[in-house]
């Protein structure tokens, strides 16, 4: 089994405040009153670029062609 390195947990926590947050806007979308939302979906925003960041500065950069 692999380890896990930084770029996996960035894909997983990514995956996932996508997964939450269209699932919270779902729910307002029906009708629910939900009290705590714009504070659930500002955090799901932050970990969304938080872990698109730690995608993007952990993936090995390859040498320029010569």
């Amino acid at each position: 089994m692999q380890d896990w390195d930084l770029v996996s947990v960035g894909l997983v926590l990514i995956g996932s405040s996508i997964t939450i947050a269209g699932t919270i806007i779902g729910v307002m979308l029906l009708g629910v009153r939900i009290a705590l939302a714009p504070f659930l979906l500002l955090t799901t925003a932050v970990l969304i670029v938080l872990s698109a960041a730690l995608i993007v500065f952990n993936i090995p950069r390859s040498p320029p062609p010569l």
